[in-house]
């Protein structure tokens, strides 16, 4: 039977289950990928499993999120992580190395090969042909042991580009846009994108990880670009040719769904505040005043994302960035750093009047140049949540480097055609692996691995502990919250609030600080609480501390329409109830100070019920929610949490410290038959 790309890879991996949309299937994992927002409880994690070794192919621990160093924290982070890194296998990329999805796609990512990584737009490493997997935390520390990866299994939507975009000025950044515009933010929920059709030939690498990035603003599990001769050129380029391979969908195969896109069609997109989705012509928000313009972050940030730019404040006799803004450049890695340099953008950038940043995450997530109060700020991101930015009250508008070069030069939003003929972009240089490469430790050998002391600063904090579940659990409802709630909303991004990121007691301080900032004094009070959510509660970024700061301050269930794919995992793997209303109106009823039971929950979730019982203690109604839990998530919630699942389970998986589980049930070393009992005492599903 003919089958996709998507299906080939994914059977080419599996340990356990059937290739059937929203099925538990488990995953052989390949790579795993860690930065330092994520990374120090994901480590800590990983020591709770007691190995002395990952058991994957390639593990890289980034640091590329926390690097401002206001104070000792997140100095005392990056040290902690070297060294565990160098302990249990992994790689280290160093502070100022690069941003995490742009070293993975010059480096590491290998078509083929599946990954899984603690941040949300670990999808960036699809372009290569890669399926890359956003997670949470918990979940790829306990892959880095050997766990096979546990995933209801995506349906595969067919995103067919016809025709060639009208460069420079529509740019693959308009694709992604026009998908977010046709489908929204949650309208990738539980699907992967592959991208065919003589339009994708037409993309380079860098263009492809633009989408491949931003395929995460529609809820999606990952995008998938066959390699081609580009993909082959651009592993050269990296001296890595040997990891290229030729695959492909076969002739006639079939997909789950399709999307048509006319590149021959496609104008300049804008997102307007405050939602990747809210895309519209740019002609809709033309002549919308700036006080900044920011280029780069994990998308854009390729030598063509920075030439384009250069050129046009070099083009006409050299023109500068326009008096009332100001405007800032980040490339996305060492390599792209030194390409601008030698090549003569840097110069063009910073004559034109550009700050230069280093290649690190920065203004993206809320790391320096927060933009002013009441001005709007236009950034080639992948993300413009509210406050995101570091300003509270922020609006932020999103699009492609073309649009963002036009309206450096005058100040307002502005269509990038109407600048006339594209300017001569300088070429780029031929690029350095070796420059990032001296940069990436090499962890130490097992001997000496031994004998490392780990060390841990002051604001370095374990994970919160985990309880099993109580027969029945009576709380009050300590918030109500609307739609499309970020995970930025429950742990806010900016430098004040990242440096507790290894201090889940002193986060917890900034749950919903924008949204209710009374919510925190109300569970002091009470000592325990319900959330209720809208549709697509928990989108964004996979931080696990969403999930643990309401562990840390007593949360034991969330009801909501509807959850992002990961943060639903994560608060099911940190012990706390993910539960659906069965009807919107149980929504519309809830009330914040009102109690609410459940009174049968433990044996509902034991008995493998579809409907648990909510009581209002107030008025004695009841009525029923739902849930869409695995009978290991289940049974991980009866125990209290992933962590508690494992070690009751007492299964020791993936060995000490053989690199790679050889398609083998979580390296265990078993047969394909003995797969089964491996896959249903390991980690639990994630299923949607």
């Amino acid at each position: 039977m003919p089958e996709n790309l998507t299906r080939q890879i994914l059977k080419e991996h599996l340990v356990e289950g059937e290739l059937e949309p929203g099925s538990p299937i488990a995953l052989k994992i390949d790579q795993t990928l860690l930065q330092d927002a994520t990374g120090t409880m994901a480590l800590m994690q990983f020591e709770q499993l007691g190995l002395s070794r990952v058991s994957v192919d390639r593990a890289v621990q980034y640091v590329d999120h926390n690097v401002v160093q206001l104070d000792y924290k997140n100095p005392d982070d990056h040290r902690m992580l070297q060294a565990l890194a160098g302990k249990y296998g992994i790689h280290y990329s160093r502070p100022g190395n690069g941003i995490s999805h742009y070293i993975s796609i010059e480096r590491f990512a290998k078509p083929g090969q599946i990954m899984v990584g603690a941040d949300s737009h670990t999808t960036t490493s699809g372009a290569l042909g890669m399926i890359a997997i956003g997670a949470g935390g918990l979940d790829v520390a306990v892959a880095m042991g050997g766990y096979p990866y546990e995933i209801a299994c995506p349906a595969v939507v067919q995103v067919q580009l016809e025709g060639e975009l009208q460069r420079p000025w529509v740019q693959s950044k308009d694709i992604i846009l026009e998908l977010l515009r046709q489908l929204s933010a949650s309208g990738g929920k539980g699907k992967i994108f592959e991208f065919t059709g003589p339009g994708t030939a037409d993309l380079s690498i860098p263009e492809r990880s633009t989408i491949a990035n931003m395929i995460a603003e529609l809820g999606a599990t990952s995008a998938v670009f066959a390699p081609d001769e580009n993909t082959r050129e651009w592993l050269h380029t990296q001296d890595r040719e040997e990891d290229f391979s030729e695959m492909g969908p076969d002739s006639d195969c079939a997909y789950d769904e399709r999307v048509d896109i006319d590149l021959n069609e496609l104008g300049p997109l804008v997102a307007k505040p405050s939602n990747p989705d809210k895309v519209v012509p740019i002609e809709e928000v033309a002549g919308t005043d700036l006080a900044q313009i920011c280029f780069g972050s994990s998308v854009n940030s390729a030598y063509i994302d920075l030439a384009l730019p250069g050129a046009v404040l070099d083009d006409r006799g050299g023109q500068i960035v326009h008096p009332s803004l100001a405007a800032t450049a980040t490339p996305g890695s060492r390599q792209i750093l030194t390409a601008i340099a030698e090549s003569g953008v840097y110069r063009q950038l910073v004559q034109g009047g550009v700050r230069m940043l280093e290649p690190v995450c920065g203004p993206c997530v809320g790391m320096g140049m927060a933009p002013p109060s009441n001005a709007n700020s236009l950034r080639t991101f992948n993300r413009n949540f509210p406050g995101r930015s570091g300003t509270a009250e922020d609006s932020v508008f999103l699009c492609s480097p073309a649009v963002a070069a036009a309206s450096m030069l005058t100040g307002k939003i502005t269509d990038p055609r109407e600048y006339g003929d594209a300017p001569e972009i300088l070429d780029m240089p031929p690029l350095k692996p070796y420059i990032e490469d001296v940069h990436i430790f090499a962890p130490a050998d097992p001997g000496d691995a031994e004998k490392m002391e780990i060390p841990r600063g002051p604001n370095i904090k374990t994970p919160p502990e985990h309880t099993p579940i109580e027969d029945s659990i009576e709380a009050r409802i300590a918030t109500v919250q609307p739609d499309d709630i970020s995970t930025g909303d429950l742990a806010p991004d900016g430098v004040e609030v990242m440096s507790y990121r290894s201090n889940i007691p002193a986060i917890a301080e900034f749950t919903f600080r924008h949204r209710d900032p009374e919510f925190r004094g109300r569970l002091k009070e009470w000592g325990r609480g319900f959330i209720v959510g809208g549709d697509n509660y928990g989108q964004g970024s996979s931080r696990e501390h969403a999930a643990l700061a309401p562990l840390q301050l007593g949360v034991k269930a969330v009801f909501a329409k509807s959850f992002a794919r990961i943060h639903r995992r994560n608060l099911v793997a940190q012990g706390i109830l993910a539960l659906l209303f069965k009807d919107d109106a149980d929504y519309d009823r809830a009330e914040v100070g009102e109690t609410w039971t459940l009174p049968n929950i433990k044996q509902e979730l034991e008995q493998g019920s579809e409907d648990i019982t909510v009581r209002i203690e107030e008025s004695g109604d009841e009525f029923s929610v739902t849930h869409d839990l695995a009978p290991t998530e289940r049974d991980m919630l009866v125990l209290g949490g992933l962590l508690n699942f494992l070690k009751e389970k007492g299964e020791r998986v993936g060995g000490d410290g053989a690199n790679g589980s050889n398609g083998k049930a979580a390296g265990t070393g078993q047969s394909k038959e003995q797969e089964g009992e491996a896959v249903d005492q390991g980690v639990g599903g994630q299923f949607e």
